[in-house]
Formats: C-alpha cells, structure tokens, sequence
C-alpha cells in the first residue's frame, strides 16, 4: 500500500522550505507521473541511468540532489527530452532539491557530513545572496590533519586531493560540499584552518597556500550523497514506503 504523491510532496516543501535562498535549480517537484508512491528511488543526479534504474526498480518517485530544470525555461529535446520521456513512459516523477538540501540543519549535506567528521557544528559561513550555505565546526581536541583525512574517507569520500597549507592538528573545519571552493575566501574569512569542498579549481591553489589553510576535496558527488540518503530514511519513518539507494558516482 502506497501513499498519494501530493502528501510525500508536501512533506518535502514543508521540510526543506527556506525563505530568501536563492538557486538556480527549480527545486520541488519537476515531474508528475503519478499519484501514489509505493517506492522511492533516491539518487544524486537525475540522470538518463538513474532514471532508467528507478524505472527498472519499480520505484514512482525519483528524489535527487541535482534535478532535470536549471534557470529560465529549457525547451525538452536532446538529453533532457529523452530523462523527461523517460520518466513519463516509467511513471516516474521526479522530486530535486539542490541548496535546500545543501543548507539543512538535520538532513543537509553540509551538517551530515560535518557530524561524520565528528566536529560540532558552531556557525554558519559563505553568504550567498544573504544566506550562509557553509558550516563551521570545531573539534573537541586538536585533530592531525591525518586522522582528518581518514575521516573524511571513512564517511565515503576516499578519492581526495589534499592541499596540506594550514596548522596541523587541526582545531576547525569550514565544510561546503559540492561545487563550494568559490566560497574558500569566506572559509578564511570565518577562521578556519581546513576547508572541506568537493571540487579544486587552479586559482584556488596559490589563494589557499597565501591564506595557510589546509584543503581537502573529496568529491562532489561523494560530498552530496547524505542529504538524499537522510530524506530516504525520513520519508520511510514517515510514510512507511520503501526507498532504493542508485548509486552512480562520477569520479567528480
């Protein structure tokens, strides 16, 4: 037995609701192609290969980090028309939720994975349009930049480049998963000693080592994976529906 699409989809906008946060994605609901869930299929990217697994799977409901509509109106043809077809003939709809899931207190990727790092979460950092979408925690005691690394492995983000600039042990982390090393003048800013993003850039390079504060990006895939993984566990509490985990990392 199922439950009505609209009240899965209520449940989400309520929870992830955030005021004032701007977002290039369309985040919500960008398909409709049903109206029960009995299955919920969870993914990082709306991908044609995520699509056509949740298809597969028998899943009603594709609930992702990274959706199918960014910015103005997109006309469906090439690559997305055939994801958009795809889910249609599957009666699949498709459920994305970008900076709002980046930004959560309990099922954000930033605080998720802070808290596997095992720092306690103390402010928040890099201002986008107004909102903070980073996080700043600190370590109980000083932490070899070592041991932060294995952690930041152990919590599945093993394929790491590793810029060793700033003090070690480390006392403070500034965590910004995904595409956050824009924001790395704003982690200095905020006093931390290690930024963890998912994605390097060159000109961050010199920008880090002039600044003394250590990098570690660990992915942008792996970085994003916890907050659809958390709303999967929420929405089984919730609803009592079963989710399936598609994973398809992209060695980003």
């Amino acid at each position: 037995m199922g439950v009505q699409l609209q009240e899965v989809v209520a449940h989400l906008d309520d929870l992830l609701a955030y005021p004032g946060l701007k977002d290039a994605s369309l985040n919500g609901l960008q398909i409709e192609a049903g109206d029960e869930v009995k299955r919920i299929a969870l993914a990082v990217d709306a991908a044609q290969v995520t699509i056509d697994a949740a298809v597969e799977h028998d899943c009603d409901l594709l609930l992702v980090h990274h959706g199918l509509f960014w910015g103005s109106d997109q006309p469906l043809l090439g690559a997305l028309g055939r994801r958009v077809g795809a889910a249609f003939r599957g009666g699949l709809s498709i459920y994305a939720s970008h900076l709002p899931l980046d930004v959560h207190a309990e099922v954000g990727n930033n605080a998720l994975l802070a808290d596997a790092l095992g720092a306690e979460r103390e402010r928040a950092f890099g201002d986008l349009g107004g909102v903070d979408i980073g996080t700043i925690g600190a370590f109980e005691k000083p932490l070899p930049l070592a041991e932060l690394e294995s952690r930041v492995a152990a919590a599945g983000c093993a394929d790491q480049t590793v810029w060793r600039f700033g003090p070690d042990p480390v006392t403070n982390v500034a965590v910004l998963t995904g595409s956050g090393c824009s924001f790395l003048a704003e982690a200095v800013a905020a006093g931390a000693e290690c930024f963890i993003t998912g994605e390097s850039r060159h000109s961050a390079y010199h920008e880090a080592s002039e600044a003394g504060i250590s990098c570690i990006f660990a992915g942008h895939y792996a970085t994003e994976v916890f907050g659809v993984q958390a709303l999967g566990r929420r929405l089984t509490a919730e609803f009592g529906v079963d989710t399936q985990w598609i994973e398809h990392p992209t060695g980003v």
